[in-house]
């Protein structure tokens, strides 16, 4: 079988050590991959200015697959974060996580095996964060109907290639009613082409509650951005923690698979880390590959190597990186793979057509934000072609009506009204004739398609 090639990024603090464990089982495994070694990292700053130069995107791209040990990104000093970053330049739109139940690993619960599916792109990781004022800062969540819909079809072409049969789509729609409520609705929309699947949904506190009760009554959960980032972790936790967590970033052209974990620099070098995560997302990845038959061999050895207790000191352990890494490969099942290629599970989804709109957005009002520190902002009752229909702070309604003795910051959402249709340049006449004591710091249209309404309505608004 030709080898084929694959990025390897061996990152900061401990990533070198587990990357090389990793070599040296597929190298004793047989496994039919030729590595081209890329950088990123903290030391990639000095020389080029950010943590992951263009030539380690570009070996992706030209390799579209990639093994990625830990990287570190500094804090609070404007540098972005590495994973995000090879996330939106390669367009990895769907982050994969198992987490499985491994012999000799006690936790609270035993037959865990559930995978992960979350939206990798949007949400609140855009990014885009303002300080409107200098009490209130805003951050963006952004969900769209192609992102959604790109991630709900990823999950069920998973489960089906791999013989799942439920997914649970979580979200808080009952709260969050435009942003959840579309990703939802994506679900249940691409669900209709897989009536196969069994499809239910959940809100995201109740899955918290069930899966610190019941974990084992999951199979796949989808999830959006902020909402799978912390599922994925309180999973790893309970089948042993992120040192035996895998995950694999699954986009339409590329896949970089990669040990979730930190990059634990106060014991690099010492001997002391545990391999087991990349590893299992180095077989996550030959799987993906259709290289399951050696997948699977090194799987086997890892989990005989767990059952007779050697484990490296995180898992309760006394064994060394390279002992432990020994003691895999001396438990790996001999034998020959087959030539023949296997299934890949490698799965295309086309980019989702935008939306076709069938009838104009009509302008029908504006949300402006305004500071105000002297109290609740006084306007005319109507102002040119609005009129005043509401006024917030901090999201709780203290226009019109009764004011209880809430804590208000400086920062009101101001909702105006027209009783027609309106155009841009009729809310610009709108924001010139504002008082001057009421400066705007930014609005958001308020729109309807035909007698549908394009805007929240919730709080009592």
């Amino acid at each position: 079988m030709d080898k084929q090639k694959v990025t390897l990024i061996k990152g900061d603090g401990i990533g070198p050590e587990i990357s090389e464990a990793v070599q040296l089982i597929f190298l004793e495994a047989g496994v039919p991959i030729e590595w081209e070694e890329a950088e990123a990292g903290l030391y990639c700053i000095d020389a080029y200015g950010n943590g992951i130069p263009q030539e380690t995107l570009d070996s992706i791209s030209r390799n579209k697959i990639a093994l990625k040990a830990p990287t570190t990104t500094p804090i609070g000093d404007g540098h972005k974060s590495i994973n995000v970053t090879i996330r939106k330049k390669l367009d990895l739109f769907a982050n994969v996580r198992p987490s499985k139940s491994l012999p000799g690993i006690k936790t609270r619960f035993d037959n865990v095996d559930l995978v992960i599916v979350r939206e990798n792109l949007e949400d609140t990781y855009g990014g885009i964060e303002h300080q409107q004022t200098p009490e209130v800062a805003q951050c963006l969540r952004l969900i769209t109907r192609s992102g959604s819909r790109n991630a709900a079809r990823y999950a069920f072409e998973m489960a089906r290639l791999t013989g799942r049969k439920k997914i649970t789509c979580i979200h808080k729609a009952n709260i969050q009613k435009m942003t959840d409520g579309l990703f939802l609705n994506s679900f249940k929309e691409v669900g209709l082409d897989y009536p196969d699947i069994q499809q239910v949904d959940m809100l995201i506190d109740n899955l918290c509650m069930q899966l610190v009760t019941r974990p084992e009554q999951f199979d796949v959960l989808l999830l959006p951005n902020l909402f799978g980032d912390i599922v994925s972790d309180l999973c790893a936790g309970i089948v042993g923690g992120l040192g035996v967590a895998p995950g694999g970033n699954i986009g339409k052209d590329s896949a970089v698979f990669e040990a979730v974990h930190g990059s634990a620099p106060d014991i690099a070098g010492k001997g002391l880390a545990n391999p087991t995560a990349i590893l299992l997302s180095s077989l996550q990845m030959l799987r993906y590959m259709g290289l399951g038959s050696y997948a699977q061999r090194i799987e086997d050895g890892l989990h005989a190597a767990l059952s007779e207790d050697i484990k490296t000191r995180d898992l309760g352990g006394s064994a060394s990186t390279s002992e432990f890494t020994q003691g895999i490969i001396e438990r790996i099942p001999a034998g020959n793979i087959s030539e023949k290629q296997e299934q890949a599970r490698r799965i295309i989804i086309p980019h989702e057509p935008l939306t076709e709109q069938k009838e104009p957005w009509n302008i029908v009002g504006v949300d402006v934000f305004v500071k105000s520190t002297n109290g609740i902002p006084q306007f005319a009752e109507t102002i040119g072609l609005f009129s005043i229909g509401m006024i917030s702070n901090r999201g709780t309604k203290v226009f019109p009506g009764n004011v209880s003795d809430i804590l208000m910051v400086d920062c009101f959402r101001c909702r105006f009204y027209a009783d027609t249709t309106v155009n841009q340049k009729d809310v610009l006449e709108l924001l010139a004739l504002l008082p001057e004591e009421y400066p705007w710091m930014h609005i958001e249209l308020l729109q309807n398609e035909g007698s549908k309404v394009l805007y929240s309505k919730a709080q009592g608004e």
